[in-house]
This record gives structure tokens, C-alpha cells and sequence, in this order.
């Protein structure tokens, strides 16, 4: 995974002098740099990786992937190589299957690639970012008629427990493609704190479908050092800079479950001491998830670009809960599962009032989607309001008190439920086949009910 010579100039100390938790404290440690990677050679000659975390007074903390467990504080040599963490790149690694440092997980060779690329990241200059705008046809009516993933976007997922969130991302991994390009598209698969059923599950997935050739996968599991967790993105999205901005491909990036990374980042931060801020998490919670879902985008000079949808589990449903909240202010809108729609039988469970790309209006219409997608997505959510409100003055008088209008509309509701938003986990419906269906259930209403849609839209697709 590695080069093995480098760090070979590196300083060795022998003796550590804390092990707290999944951390390590070096004392008399000197020019040792923030986030440098370390060796730490136990007595029995076990060897584990670490990155250093802070350097001051002569004190290094370090955490450390593979955990402390068996660690003697006098017999445990530390290697520092002077350089943070870097993997090799390469087109080859798609069709893997790597664990959170990008070690092979497939019992497959290790990549080999002359470029090895520091994990980290570089910021991107705010000045050399391209405004994202090309349309990504997820196959999910939900998502492309009236929640509209854009190249280069940022849209998280936000889901609960026990929502079906990993079976829409890996159908999301395996339909997504872009229309009307000739270009490579891959996707960079990143699962953060899952059980082996779930790993198993996407591998079987995406081999079962085909796709997995054009696909990365990054497994970090529920029994793996929660430390190897707050890498595990780095290191994915490494692999997808290379393939976007170097190799000129479309790269879709999927984050499941960013939850579990920001409690694994809690944990390590209480571990050190952090003053904790809301929850308990760190007051450099939101700093540090800009870090990683500001790594999407596209750039001048460049014909590939990185699309993220990070996948969050909310706490009790609680939007309002620290994750989802910074994840809001930092990305560009967000599709939200509802548990009801579930109960309901509903699948894909997707909430469209709540639900919101902020970039939308900039990825379709003509030449992109088709002309009438702007005016059919407002309609339809200016419907499903009218129906929310409607269901919950039902809910108070009874739906027999209703007006015929208000009749009308709660038929809406349901026709729009059970054939706009739900549809198979293996069905993939074009852009076409979404819109019309929409024209469908608009063409349920009366047509004076219809103010946001053109007269040439009208008469071209109303069938009322």
C-alpha cells in the first residue's frame, strides 16, 4: 500500500509514555509535524500505523488505526516517517474493495501506482471552482423530477433508523449516470461504521448489477477502531480527486453513515479533552465536516468533476440534531426520508416538502431535462402542500366533510404516493418516464388548478 522507503530518515523513539484509549502520548518528542504518519512497533513486534493529532511542548499525541490493545508503555518503539498519510492511485482501483486505509479487503494484490497522494487533501481555490450544472438521472422520480441531483453538487441523504437509506444509496450507485456525455462516469463507494451484513450486501449488490467495475469500494466496519473511521473518507475521496481531476472522470461519491463518523470523532475528542460544544460533540465539528464535503466540485481546466451524497442517520428523526444541522449550512440542500411513508409501504420513502436541492434550477430545462420540468416540479409541490393541509383538516373534521375540490386533491395524494414516489428498488426510470408521470398526477386536478404551468404546457401534456 505504501513505499516502503520512505520515512527511512525518520526520528525512533523507544518507550511511549500514555496509552489512553485509542490514543498515545510521546514525550520528548521533537519537529513532529500535525497529522504526520507514525509506526508503533510493539513488543511483540506487531506493527500498527498512526497519524499524529497534536504537537506541542514537546508531547505528540497520536491515534492510532489498528487500536492499543496489548501496547507496553516501556517495550513500544515510534517511528515518525516525516510525511503524512498517502496512498497509490490509479484507474485500477475500481472494481475493489478497500477497507477505511485503503488496503485491500477482496484478498486481491495491493494497488501498485507510482502516485501516491497525501490523504488530506488540498483546498480548492475558490476562484478556480465551475459552477455545477449538468443534470444526474438517479432513475429515482423522487430525486430527478422534484429534488434534482446536479454534477458537482453536494446533496445529502438525511435518513433514521431503520429506514431503507443503504438500499437507496446502492440503488442510487448502481442507476446514476449522466445524459447526453460520452464520458466515464465511476462512483466511490465510502461505508463508515456498518455490520458485515450490510458491507455484504452492497458488494452483492453492485456485482449482481454489473456496475461494480465502475465502482470503489470502502468498507470500515462496526468492529473496526473507530479511529480508522475519521479516515476513511479521506482516503476514498483521495482516490476520487485522482479519477476526477487527473483522469477527467465523473466521479459520484456516496458517504454512509456520516453519523457514525462524527460519533467516532466525538469519541476521539473526548478521549483527548476537547472542550465539547452542543451534544458533546467538538466545537470543530462543523470545520471538520467542511473538510470533507468540500472535496466535491468541478474545476477549471479540468473535464471531471466529484458529486457527493453524504448519508446521515438522524438521532430520534431530529433534524434539528448537530449533524444534520452543520450538514445543512454546508451542503446544498438535502433529500429527507420519512418514516411514515415506510409505514405506509411506500419505497423509496422520500419526503418532498422538506426535501430541497438548492441547485436545481440550474440543471434542467431545455437541452438539460426537458422544458416543462421547472413549471411540473413547482406544481407538484405547491399540490402536495395543498394536500398536507388538507389531510390535517380531515384529520379534525373528516374526510366526508371535505369540499369536492379538497376531494380531488386527497386523491392526488394518494396517486402521487403510490405511483410518482414509489417504485421498485430495481426500477430505473428515465427523466422522460418521470416527468410524465407527474403530467399524470397533475392531470388529476382541474385545469385552472394548474397557475404555475404554461398554456403551450397545457395543451401539449395535460390529459385532465
Amino acid at each position: 500500500m505504501r513505499n516502503d522507503n520512505r520515512g527511512q530518515s525518520g526520528r525512533e523513539y523507544l518507550g511511549i509514555d500514555e496509552v489512553v484509549g485509542p490514543l498515545v502520548f510521546i514525550r520528548g518528542a521533537e519537529a513532529v509535524g500535525y497529522n504526520e504518519l507514525a509506526e508503533i512497533t510493539g513488543a511483540d513486534g506487531s506493527r500498527r500505523l498512526g497519524v499524529i493529532l497534536e504537537s506541542a511542548d514537546g508531547v505528540a499525541v497520536m491515534q492510532v488505526f489498528e487500536g492499543t490493545m496489548g501496547l507496553s508503555i516501556p517495550g513500544t518503539r515510534v517511528r515518525f516517517f516525516g510525511t503524512p498519510l498517502e496512498i497509490p492511485v490509479s484507474r485500477e482501483m475500481l472494481g475493489r474493495v478497500f477497507d477505511g486505509l485503503g488496503r485491500p479487503r477482496d484478498d486481491g494484490p495491493e494497488p501498485i501506482s507510482e502516485l501516491q497522494l497525501n490523504v488530506n487533501g488540498l483546498p480548492i481555490n475558490p476562484t478556480a471552482r465551475t459552477y455545477p450544472r449538468k443534470f444526474i438521472q438517479t432513475g429515482i422520480s423522487a430525486i430527478d423530477g422534484m429534488n434534482t441531483l446536479i454534477r458537482g453538487q453536494k446533496l445529502p441523504i438525511f435518513s433514521g433508523s431503520g429506514l431503507p437509506h443503504n438500499r437507496i444509496a446502492a440503488q442510487i450507485a448502481r442507476q446514476a449516470k449522466i445524459l447526453g456525455e460520452d464520458m466515464q462516469f465511476a462512483v466511490v463507494f465510502v461505508a463508515m461504521g456498518v455490520k458485515y451484513d450490510v458491507a455484504r450486501f452492497f458488494i452483492d449488490s453492485f456485482e449482481q448489477s454489473g456496475v461494480l467495475e465502475n465502482v470503489a469500494l470502502f468498507l470500515n466496519l462496526a468492529d473496526d477502531p473507530p479511529v480508522a473511521r475519521l479516515t476513511t473518507p479521506r482516503v476514498a475521496l483521495t482516490l476520487a480527486e485522482h479519477l476526477a481531476f487527473t483522469l477527467g472522470m465523473h466521479v459520484l461519491v456516496i458517504l454512509t453513515d456520516m453519523t457514525n463518523y462524527c460519533e467516532s470523532l466525538r469519541q476521539v475528542a473526548t478521549v483527548r479533552g476537547d472542550i465539547p460544544s452542543r451534544k458533546g460533540y467538538p466545537g470543530y465539528l462543523y470545520s471538520d465536516l467542511a473538510s470533507i464535503y468540500e472535496r466535491a466540485g468541478m474545476i477549471h481546466g479540468s473535464e471531471g468533476s466529484i458529486t457527493q451524497m453524504p448519508i446521515l442517520t438522524m438521532p430520534n428523526d431530529d433534524i434539528t440534531h448537530p449533524v444534520p444541522d452543520l450538514t445543512g449550512y454546508i451542503t446544498e440542500g438535502q433529500t429527507v426520508l420519512e418514516r411514515d411513508l415506510l409505514h405506509r409501504g411506500i419505497y423509496p420513502p422520500i419526503a418532498v416538502l422538506p426535501s430541497l436541492s438548492r441547485l436545481m434550477k440550474d440543471g434542467i430545462g431545455p437541452g438539460m431535462t426537458r422544458e416543462d420540468h421547472a413549471h411540473l416540479a413547482s406544481q407538484l409541490f405547491e399540490a402536495c402542500a395543498y394536500v398536507r393541509d388538507i389531510r390535517a383538516l380531515a384529520s379534525v373534521i373528516g374526510e366526508e366533510e371535505l369540499s369536492p375540490l379538497d376531494t380531488t386533491y386527497m386523491k392526488f395524494g394518494r396517486e402521487f404516493e403510490e405511483k410518482f414516489l414509489k417504485q421498485g428498488e430495481y426500477e430505473n426510470r428515465s427523466i422522460e418516464q418521470t416527468l410524465d408521470i407527474g403530467w399524470s398526477m397533475l392531470s388529476l386536478l382541474p385545469r385552472d388548478e394548474l397557475h404555475r404551468m404554461t398554456e403551450e404546457e397545457l395543451k401539449k401534456h395535460y390529459r385532465g
